[in-house]
């Protein structure tokens, strides 16, 4: 049986209009270079078959090439960003969110179980070496299944109910992943933001990878790196998220050519991408991006002052008015886009605090949604957002086929007296002279919600929350650290809440993984221990013992041994039930909007989308590679 996203993936190339395949045309831009011969003809560069992205079907215009798009990062990890623009994918979502083969030239599924992939002909890395099967297999057989390189062993995705997947190269372009039973993840992990990796470019790693590199050759490789082992050597130089080594050949549109340390980044078109438009020209249009870092804080100043031609990291909604001032001073326009997080802010009680009273109280689902209703979302919406977002729990969107009133209706109603009785019924019934309740051990209950502190919308909202939480009896404190501090602190149990985003997809299909609902990682500030658990298979963290969490995590175990879509559907909207009623993030508002400043020259940018990290990757599925500028840079 083949399933219906396979006839999609087959289509896409069925469909490819014979007569352009020979039309495609050379480069304005890497013409020199090639009557210079440092790079190669079109019609050498291009796969036999690339892929047509038909741009005036998408109600966009045909682009010219060329070109320089600046924007602002706020550090150096920022570089990611390019990745995820890029959006290149073995197989990938269009903006409608439907799965199409994109590296890929085709793919088969069979009942959700065997998957076969075929390759294009004559695909090439950005350095012009091919893409072939033994880019996989190298993947797989000496990385994914190398203990020094995967001490902990096969990414989830490849792990279904205990059985790894089994992997097989039937000929230099054809590749098939199985398993004995439904893994309907496993595209969608391909698709994702931060993808699974399953390819890499082997012609380049091998010569970091002790298996294929002579002993002393490595030595003294280790010694220029200043590195002791040879598996951090490979990682370092492998890592293709965060683009730092500008030597590992890249299938991306753009190309980093920036080595580290720099406060500037330059990536630059790659002559081997794989996509053309419908008139034969190669893609992207755009000539190159030049990331500029800048100090986080600065960012919203700096671009509304003409220093970024495309800028959506690093500025919200509190800029909003400052930016659309801005288009009365520089050639910029201000676009607003709809954000899919399951709530713009999310508060997230960490259920695996060190504090055995807090863990305790916080485990009690009534105090969860006490510190809920306490809270006046109207208020907030209005103070905060003018009244334009959609008071919520942190749950899906009206956009998302999955989506039900009731979930966004749980425990947000501002009822400070439910709020009361509730926490009395958990046993707070003590308070001091100020009124602030007290805990079991006689401390008062006093949470100290950790924020990054990168923006004041943060700390604004959690004064409001603080004056709520006052008439209840709790006592609210802010502590500001940094991002990267986050995830091991609430691993070590130091963090008691935090505030951070909802779920990421609000948007999702059933065909998506639910593991955003159930703790499956360890930056999941609710659960970040048990989150550890899951992506370890049991080998660190600890196992859930709620058995509300523990439901969760067998549902999720259901949907990814089923290969029925109406069952995933079941599934999905339990766990979203289960997720809201337990109140295990107490979300505030969702629908919010997000600025997007653009520079005037900027053609084919949608004056609306679905911003967020999961599932669009930020402008990716909207194919940055087709915006262009008028009149060049």
């Amino acid at each position: 049986m083949i399933t219906r996203r396979t006839a999609l993936g087959m289509l896409a190339t069925a469909a490819l209009p014979r007569t352009l395949l020979g039309a495609t045309r050379e480069l304005d831009a890497l013409a020199p270079l090639v009557a210079e011969g440092k790079v190669p003809p079109l019609s050498e560069r291009l796969p036999k078959t690339p892929r047509v992205i038909n741009v005036a079907a998408m109600g966009r215009e045909p682009g010219r090439h060329g070109g320089r798009i600046r924007m602002l990062i706020g550090s150096v990890k920022d570089i990611r960003l390019m990745t995820i623009y890029g959006y290149t994918r073995l197989v990938g979502y269009d903006q409608n969110l439907n799965l199409h083969p994109d590296v890929l030239e085709s793919y088969e599924s069979e009942e959700d179980r065997i998957f076969t992939f075929r390759l294009r002909e004559g695909h090439k890395w950005s350095d012009g070496t091919p893409l072939t099967a033994e880019d996989f297999r190298y993947c797989w057989e000496d990385v994914l299944l190398n203990e020094d390189l995967a001490p902990a062993g096969l990414p989830t995705a490849l792990v279904i109910d205990g059985e790894a997947g089994k992997f097989e190269v039937l000929d230099g372009r054809t590749l098939r992943y199985s398993w004995s039973v439904p893994n309907p993840d496993f595209l969608q992990k391909l698709a994702a933001p931060q993808p699974l990796v399953i390819a890499m470019p082997s012609a380049y790693l091998k010569q970091f990878h002790k298996k294929y590199q002579d002993e002393e050759k490595l030595k003294a490789i280790l010694e220029e790196e200043r590195l002791r082992k040879w598996s951090q050597l490979h990682m370092r130089m492998a890592r293709s998220y965060r683009p730092e080594n500008p030597d590992l050949p890249t299938l991306d549109p753009w190309r980093n050519t920036t080595p580290l340390p720099a406060d500037q980044f330059v990536f630059e078109r790659n002559p081997y991408f794989h996509r053309v438009d419908e008139n034969g020209l190669q893609l992207p249009y755009i000539d190159r991006f030049v990331l500029n870092v800048s100090s986080s804080a600065l960012i919203p100043a700096k671009a509304g002052t003409g220093e970024s031609d495309l800028q959506a990291a690093g500025i919200d909604f509190v800029d909003y008015t400052f930016l659309k001032d801005a288009e009365k001073r520089y050639p910029v326009k201000v676009k607003l886009w709809k954000k899919t997080q399951g709530s713009r802010l999310a508060l997230l009680p960490n259920l695996n605090s060190a504090d055995p009273v807090w863990r305790a109280l916080l485990r009690d689902v009534r105090v969860r949604r006490a510190l809920s209703l306490a809270i006046d979302r109207r208020e907030i919406n209005k103070a905060m957002f003018y009244g334009l977002t959609k008071e919520s729990a942190d749950t899906v969107l009206p956009e998302s086929p999955l989506f039900e009133p009731e979930f966004a209706n749980a425990w947000i109603a501002h009822d400070p007296d439910r709020a009361n009785a509730l926490l009395d019924e958990a046993g707070l019934v003590e308070r001091d002279s100020d009124g602030i309740r007290l805990l079991p051990d006689g401390r008062r209950a006093q949470i100290v919600v950790e924020t990054p502190g990168e923006s004041t919308l943060d700390t604004d909202v959690l004064q409001l929350i603080a004056d709520y939480w006052q008439k209840v009896g709790i006592s609210l404190f802010i502590r500001t650290s940094q991002r990267d501090t986050f995830r091991s602190r609430a691993i070590g149990g130091e963090i008691i809440m935090s505030m951070w985003f909802g779920i990421d997809n609000g948007v999702p299909t059933a065909d998506m993984n639910p593991g955003q609902l159930a703790p499956t990682a360890d930056d999941q500030l609710q659960w970040p221990v048990w989150g550890l658990n899951y992506m370890s298979h049991g080998e660190m963290g600890e196992t859930p013992d709620m058995p509300s969490v523990v439901e969760l995590l067998k549902l999720l175990k259901r949907w990814r041994l089923s290969s029925d879509a109406a069952e995933r559907e079941e599934i999905w909207k339990e766990m979203l039930s289960i997720y809201t009623d337990q109140v295990f993030s107490i979300g505030l508002v969702n629908a919010s909007l997000q600025p997007i400043l653009i520079t005037e020259k900027l053609r084919n940018f949608p004056d609306e989308g679905l911003y967020g990290f999961d599932p669009t990757s930020y402008f990716g599925v909207y194919k940055t590679d087709t915006f262009w500028l008028e009149g060049g840079n």
